[in-house]
């Protein structure tokens, strides 16, 4: 059974770096997309980086050149690699497991808790 679980958020200064990290996908992890999505208060959430089961990547406008999704398949596991985090990228982040169809994005499964990112100004 898939439980994801999030991890490697925190309090930050703007212009600091956090990396996140979700394991538990389960088995044949490697044949499966993965995901990050962040909300903020107030706000919808949204798709901030995608990674395919061939490692291709693609992200949200505002974190392009900053943020890097990356996989180990080895260890079943997700990173999201934040650099020159800003006030506006304080949110819940969770990832995902998922599949896509044409170019959308499609998470499956039970979501995890999240980890809480803040960045201050």
């Amino acid at each position: 059974q898939v439980q994801l679980v999030e991890s490697g958020g925190g309090l930050v200064q703007a212009g600091g770096s956090l990396r996140l990290s979700c394991v538990g996908f389960g088995d044949s992890f490697s044949i499966w997309a993965a995901g990050w999505y962040r909300q903020a208060p107030g706000k919808e959430r949204e798709l901030v980086a995608t990674i395919t089961a061939g490692f291709s990547t693609n992200y949200l406008d505002s974190v392009k050149g900053r943020f890097t999704i990356s996989r180990d398949n080895a260890r079943s596991t997700v990173y999201l690699q934040m650099n020159r985090l800003e006030p506006e990228d304080t949110a819940v982040y969770y990832c995902t497991r998922g599949s896509f169809s044409g170019a959308t994005y499609h998470p499956t499964g039970r979501w995890g808790q999240g980890t809480q990112v803040t960045v201050s100004s």
